[in-house]
């Protein structure tokens, strides 16, 4: 899908993270995060497969022992074993510097280090453990995601501007010097990290918070301050509805003003849930903006009083899940899938144009209309369905829709 008119990006420098390119007005780059023990090859391994098979393009993983950081080899060599290749981008709080340091291979293995300005360590030792680790990324050619979060930020900075702030006559809420604080510890540290040698195009910043408003204002003054590669994501943005909602909010607002060159969605997962709920998430996100495709979309309408049969539901369910199922098999075999467009509604109000708009839909029949189901293929009408076996004769007709719409001249390369 090419890039939206309505949607201009904003110009950032491109970041190579092992062959996946941030910014520089590429793809918005899809990312998640592991929550198994790193300690554990196996677990953190299997995971990584999951959220990678899932369309994550990025994955960042714990490191935050000895244990963790000691597995991180083994793990990339699981992944692979696995079959799955995807950058590994290692998470570093308070002991950074020293777990790179005391683990080359590890430091060697990671795609890329996400450092918090906040957290590596206190007074003059900050800089220096700061510092240590950007040398690493030096010495082992990888990029840094200089990541600031209000729930850790640095505190020197944070006392610095508030007690500026505290001198002027009319002195700002606490909230505006936070959001300033946070800008300017990201700024401030990747001005460090250039002065220690690493690569301008070697730096994505991030500013996380978990409000929507707070989230937007922080990204809309970080991205005026330079040219940098940004990572969005609202942080501890909560469980299922709430969190869904909030980063879709947030992240949609930003993204439709060209801000942002990578996402995540940091939601909470139902005890024993699904991780990669956060991918499809992004994923969803991105592709309702027009930004990115990444599977077919399936237009249906809420129901009614016309449709109080659950049977348009319940295909429209059907067809999602038999989307999904087919994706692995059709994205190898048919170019442009993703973009498809299809339809399934319930009744004849706004069955027949839906469909007409789609690539191809249906239009089952509401309450007290005849017994049939028009498809339409490409704007016309197809066929007409009729009978108890409606789901699987559209579904069939769906898969030999895929076969000829998308198949690929004869000798182009996939």
């Amino acid at each position: 899908m090419e890039e939206s008119a309505f949607f201009p990006r904003r110009a950032s420098t491109a970041v190579d993270v092992a062959g996946v390119l941030v910014g520089g007005g590429r793809p918005i780059v899809v990312q998640s995060m592991t929550n198994t023990d790193t300690a554990d090859p196996d677990a953190t391994a299997i995971q990584i497969a999951r959220l990678a098979n899932a369309g994550s393009e990025l994955v960042r993983i714990t490191v935050n022992t000895e244990a963790a950081a000691a597995a991180v080899p083994t793990i990339a060599q699981k992944v692979a074993g696995l079959g799955v290749s995807v950058p590994i981008v290692g998470d570093f709080h308070y002991n950074g510097h020293k777990l790179l340091a005391d683990y080359p291979e590890t430091a060697r293995t990671l795609a890329k280090y996400r450092i918090n300005p906040g957290n590596v360590g206190p007074g003059r030792h900050h800089d220096d453990h700061f510092t240590a680790i950007v040398r690493i990324a030096i010495e082992n050619e990888k990029p840094v995601r200089i990541g600031v979060n209000w729930g850790s930020l640095d505190k020197d900075v944070l006392a610095e501007l508030m007690d500026a702030n505290a001198r002027l006559e009319s002195p700002r809420d606490a909230r505006e010097v936070m959001i300033d604080a946070m800008v300017e510890s990201a700024i401030r540290s990747a001005e460090l990290a250039e002065a220690t040698g690493l690569g301008h195009d070697r730096i994505i910043l991030s500013a996380k918070v978990s409000g929507v408003r707070d989230l937007v204002e922080v990204y809309r003054r970080l991205a005026v301050r330079g040219d940098y590669a940004l990572h969005l994501g609202l942080t501890e943005a909560g469980m299922g509805m709430k969190g869904t909602v909030a980063s879709t909010a947030g992240l949609a607002l930003l993204l439709a003003e060209g801000i942002g060159d990578t996402i995540r969605v940091s939601i909470t997962p139902e005890p024993g849930g699904d991780r990669t709920e956060e991918v499809a998430v992004a994923q969803q996100v991105l592709q309702s903006l027009g930004l990115r495709s990444f599977l077919p979309q399936v237009s249906s309408c809420p129901g009614c009083g016309r449709t109080t049969s659950t049977y348009f539901q319940e295909l429209a369910r059907d067809i999602q899940i038999y989307i999904r199922d087919r994706m692995p098999v059709w994205r190898e075999h048919y170019r442009g899938v993703e973009e498809m467009r299809v339809a399934v509604m319930g009744c004849v109000v706004n069955g027949p144009g839906e469909s007409k708009h789609a690539d191809i839909g249906i239009s089952l029949p509401g309450t007290f209309e005849d017994p049939v189901a028009p498809v339409f293929v490409d704007g016309a009408l197809s066929l007409t369905l009729r009978g108890d076996h409606i789901a699987t004769e559209f579904q069939e007709i769906l898969e030999r829709y895929v076969a000829q719409r998308y198949a690929a001249p004869a000798g182009a390369a996939r």
